[in-house]
This record gives C-alpha cells, structure tokens and sequence, in this order.
C-alpha cells in the first residue's frame, strides 16, 4: 500500500510544463519598448503603460500579416512623409491602404496629420528603442488586385477588389529580413522580440487558422539574433480551456492575457524592476478608485497620499512620467 507521500508525488498534473528560456538581457524600466502588430499586441502594450515603461505600439494601428508589419516598420525608420496621393476616398472616409481604419476621417488633411505625426512619434521612439516587441497574427494577407499589392486593412472594400492569400515562409521571411536590416542600420542596439498571436482567426476556418498560426511559429522560429517568447503556445497548449477566452472563444479574456504578462514578466523582465512595478500597480489601481464620496475627509486624506507617493517616486525615479496621476491625485485634495 503506498505511503500518502508516494501517492502525492504520483498525483496528476493538469498543466503542461513548458520551459521557456530567459531573455539574456532583461527589460529594465530605463529601456524604451516599441510594440507593433496583431491585437494582441494592445494588450502587451496596456501592460506596460500601466506600470509606466516607456513604450509606444502601432504606428499604423493594429496590423495582422508579417507583409504589412514589415512595411510599417519600414516607414517608422524612413519617415515616410504620406500625401494626398497615398490616401483613397471610399463611404465618404478618406483612407489609406496600410493602415488601420483608425487613421481614416472625413477630412483627408485630418487623415494624413493622424497618419504623419504617428509615424514622426515612432521614429523617435525606434531610435531610441532597446526592444522591439512583434506580434505575429496571421499568414493571410488581402492583394488588391488592380493594384496589386497587399493591404493591411480592407477597409470594407468590396470583397472582389481583393485576393486573399496564404503566405509562403520564404516570402514573409524575405520581407522580415529586409525590415530587420534597415532597423538594425537605424538603431544597431536595438533587440527584436518575436511572439504569435494566441487570437483564433476562425473566420478563416479552423482549418486554415492553424495552417497560418504554423506557418507564423515556423517564420518567428527562422529569425535570426532574435528572441522568441510563446504567447501562442501558452494559451493554446497550458491552458487549453475556454475559461480564458471571452464569449467569442476567439480572443483571450482578461485571465489568460494576465497568465500570459505573468510569464512574460517572470521570464524577460528584470527581477530589480519587480517592486516598482508593484508601487506602479498600486497608483493605477487607485487613480481608477471609485470613492463612495468625492467630499469626505477619508477621500481627500487619499488623494492626499498618492499625490505625495507619486511625488517621491518621481523623485527617486526621474525615468517616470507620473505627471497625470499628481494632477488627479491633487485635484481630489480640496473641493
């Protein structure tokens, strides 16, 4: 008969164990982050703001296949300058075909302000950076025809303006390689870190989802001088369960996005960061505090506490940026 600790050491584990290796050199709150790609990425990109690391994400708003990453990317660096020319009127919205809806607006001049003064911010951003953060979404990509060129977003054009196709490995690779070697001649310093979406694109049939989600964790694992942190694999293949996925059992719910930040964390961030990013946590959760009473003494004693916390941990760490969070917390001290 075996002893209880025999039994408790044969017990069932109900999560796959997977090793994933350390960033070699891990985030720290002096390093500045720029994130690009699937929506996944605006997750990524929330958790950072939140606990205040310098980041920026998207220059062209949320961008699914590699094709157009690469292309974004590209402009970030160049500084490409859009005009009129680059931008088509379609239901009364003026657009471009490599960004996302976002951008579009009823006024072209508004467009192309939105469109060249993001690009301007992520140029100085992208020579800055210590890491680039890409996101992978999906190996399908939309050619206009008449055109023929892959666009990033659609638009809602008519669907016979377009030809969707299942990118080759070869074909995303070379676009990724020549982004890489324009970044890399831009900002020698800078570090890439490669993830897969964990988002299903179900639209496309689950079939042809996986085949791209393949096709994705086979280019991201061809990337050279690059890190790979699975996102994809640690949704799909630890968790496994529909409880971390919203109603849609499409994208992540807020566990499953959270289990995945805590790995992330736990595997590329530098453990010297971990007690600020708790003071950070702490503000944020009180700057969003809903008091019971904005007159009560005990409401303004609060406000008067964080103002003065945030106070000294901008003095300590002048790398912060907590300037919106004195303002409230000192809005609340008086009537």
């Amino acid at each position: 008969m075996p002893n209880s600790t025999t039994f408790a050491s044969n017990l069932m584990d109900f999560l796959i164990p997977l090793y994933i290796s350390p960033l070699s050199e891990r985030i720290r709150y002096s390093d500045h982050i720029l994130l690009v790609g699937s929506c996944f990425t605006e997750h990524m990109a929330a958790r950072f703001t939140r606990l205040k690391f310098s980041n920026c994400s998207n220059s062209h708003g949320i961008l699914f296949n590699p094709l157009s990453i690469a292309r974004a990317l590209t402009d970030v660096a160049d500084q490409r300058v859009y005009t009129h020319s680059d931008l088509f009127l379609l239901n009364e919205y003026w657009h471009s075909w490599y960004h996302h809806s976002d951008f579009s607006d009823l006024n072209p001049n508004i467009s192309l302000q939105k469109i060249n003064d993001s690009i301007s911010t992520h140029h100085a951003m992208l020579k800055k950076a210590n890491y680039l953060f890409i996101t992978l979404g999906s190996s399908f990509a939309y050619n206009l025809v008449d055109q023929n060129i892959y666009v990033s977003n659609n638009h809602r054009a008519p669907a016979a303006w377009f030809r969707k196709d299942l990118l080759s490995v070869d074909v995303m690779k070379e676009a990724l390689d020549r982004m890489t070697s324009a970044l890399k001649a831009f900002n020698p310093g800078l570090k890439i870190i490669y993830t897969v979406s964990p988002v299903r694109h179900i639209r496309d049939g689950v079939v042809e989802n996986n085949r791209s989600k393949a096709r994705l964790i086979e280019l991201a694992h061809s990337m050279e001088n690059s890190y790979y942190f699975p996102a994809y694999e640690l949704l799909i293949d630890v968790l496994r369960d529909y409880r971390f996925y919203d109603a849609d059992l499409v994208h992540p719910n807020y566990a499953g996005t959270a289990y995945v930040w805590e790995q992330f964390v736990q595997h590329c961030i530098d453990h010297s960061c971990y007690g600020l990013m708790e003071e950070m946590d702490r503000i944020f959760k009180a700057a969003n505090h809903k008091p019971f009473s904005t007159e009560s003494q005990a409401h303004k004693e609060f406000m008067k506490t964080h103002a003065e916390l945030c106070l000294d941990l901008q003095h300590k760490h002048p790398h912060l940026d907590l300037n919106r969070e004195i303002e409230y917390f000192k809005s609340g001290t008086h009537s």
